[in-house]
């Protein structure tokens, strides 16, 4: 009986081993695969609209003064893009 275990066990390694692209591809796809350039230009470009309007949601509530220094920073860098 382990003699049949230990032989299950093995072909099992050996098809994961054999179909581990697909497995990969199966279960772990690409989700950042940005196929030309303009793909990825409005990828940033929609990552760093997401920014600015979480810190401006942030200082919508209080003014600017809720805003860290390090927040202000960031949103001048920003808005010179």
């Amino acid at each position: 009986m382990s003699q049949v275990l230990i032989l299950a066990i093995i072909v099992a390694a050996v098809l994961v081993f054999f179909n581990r692209e697909w497995i990969k591809k199966r279960f772990f796809p690409d989700r950042h695969k940005n196929y030309t350039i303009d793909d990825q230009f409005n990828s940033d470009k929609r990552e760093r609209e997401k920014e600015i309007d979480r810190l401006l949601s942030k200082m919508g509530k209080n003014g600017i003064n809720d805003l860290s220094a390090k927040d202000r920073k960031r949103l001048d860098e920003l808005s010179k893009m």
